[in-house]
């Protein structure tokens, strides 16, 4: 199939899954994950509708935001370097998802200061405590969130979780509710605490069940690819 035919289908399946949750279409957010795609697929997809895409590293990021249009939501997805920040303070990111540790915490806050701007971001947990990926442990986002609390140029919207990789829907389905408890339970202490980033190609489905309203998908929509 092609690009279009692709986001078609996401756009389907994301209608269904929200119906079987409960939810409209329109409250799911879908980022498209254009790391490693060319700019012109890139502008081909936001020419067919989309207007959120997901780049993973900074360079990437300012190539492509300098040559498609200026409206496109870009997010960040990627784990943040510290001396990255500079580059994307004030410079058209709309969401970082990977808020994962004090030292990325502190360096937003600072250069944010700086050129007088704030900066939206998600705290990147690991309910799954797998070795492999960044984020907090459940039992640290207390802590971490009090670490936090002076730092007024982070607007703090929700949570970010990526589930282990596994055809095993069930175990899919344990952690992205683990993952919506965590964010009930937190939404009240934040002025707007709105968005709970989970779920990819394999398993989108199962976190919009499990209460999921911004859905990361990249291979669905353009392919697989072969990343650098």
């Amino acid at each position: 199939m092609g690009l279009a035919d692709n986001i078609k289908k996401v756009q389907e399946k994301i209608a269904g899954y929200a119906d079987k949750a409960g939810v409209r279409a329109e409250e799911i957010c879908l980022v498209a994950v254009s790391k490693t795609v060319d700019t012109d697929v890139v502008k081909r997809a936001y020419d067919l509708g989309l207007d959120t895409f997901g780049e993973n590293r900074v360079q990437e990021f300012l190539r492509k935001s300098e040559a498609l249009p200026k409206d496109i939501k870009w997010n960040l997805i990627g784990q943040l370097q510290t001396n990255k920040v500079k580059y994307i303070i004030d410079n058209g990111v709309d969401l970082v998802h990977s808020l994962d540790r004090l030292a990325l915490a502190q360096e937003l806050q600072k250069v944010c200061i700086k050129k007088n701007s704030v900066i939206d971001v998600l705290v990147q947990v690991n309910i799954a405590k797998e070795d492999t990926k960044s984020g907090l442990y459940e039992e640290e986002v207390e802590d971490f969130f009090g670490q936090i609390a002076e730092m007024d140029r982070l607007n703090v919207r929700g949570f970010m979780t990526i589930a282990p990789y596994t055809d095993d829907r069930t175990c899919l389905r344990k952690i992205f509710a683990q993952t919506k408890a965590l964010y009930d339970q937190w939404k009240p202490q934040f002025e707007r605490f709105d968005l709970l980033s989970m779920g990819m190609s394999n398993d989108y489905g199962e976190a919009i069940l499990e209460g999921a309203n911004m859905v990361r998908v990249g291979s669905a929509i353009f392919g697989e690819r072969i990343y650098k």
